[in-house]
């Protein structure tokens, strides 16, 4: 998969960087996830799983890669690509998933940068099909910044079982 590395965005009139995050960026993208589980769905997330979650991504290619975003030298927002197989489609179905952006940077444009970024990743690769993300039903402003997106929640329902 190719991924577009550092594209310069306007966002709120300074410029953001989009960039494939690496193994440095660890830390901080193990505290954007228990800070979004708190504050998304009231959920305290054990660091040490966590840490050890972001660390398999990275060490495990095939598992997804992370996308942030960066202001200056600090990572603003950030996102994990996860990866499904559509049999419907022949091709791959590129799911968004842990998204987040530090509260100050937020109604910015920080997360369409983001998001266009990988859809112009998936719009380049013929064997990408699409983009898909979940959002918790309770998270009414990530699903309007989804909506002004231009993605839609009307077709799928998510349902599941973790143990």
């Amino acid at each position: 998969m190719r991924m577009v590395i550092f594209v310069g965005t306007k966002v709120d009139k300074k410029m953001v960087q989009i960039r494939q995050s690496n193994e440095e960026d660890a830390e901080v993208i193990t505290g954007f996830q228990i800070k979004m589980a708190l504050e998304t769905e009231n959920m305290v997330l054990d660091p040490e799983t966590v840490s050890q979650g972001v660390l398999n991504v990275y060490r495990n290619p095939g598992k997804g890669k992370y996308v942030v975003a960066v202001e200056g030298e600090q990572i603003v927002g950030g996102l994990l690509l996860t990866y499904e197989w559509s049999d419907w489609r022949n091709n791959t179905v590129v799911w968004i998933q842990s998204v987040y952006v530090l509260p100050g940077f937020r109604e910015r444009g920080v997360f369409n940068a983001l998001y266009e970024t990988v859809k112009s990743m998936v719009n380049e690769d013929p064997s990408f099909a699409g983009i898909r993300l979940y959002v918790d039903r309770t998270n009414h402003n990530a699903q309007e910044v989804y909506k002004k997106s231009g993605m839609n929640g009307d077709h799928y329902q998510v349902f599941e079982w973790m143990k």
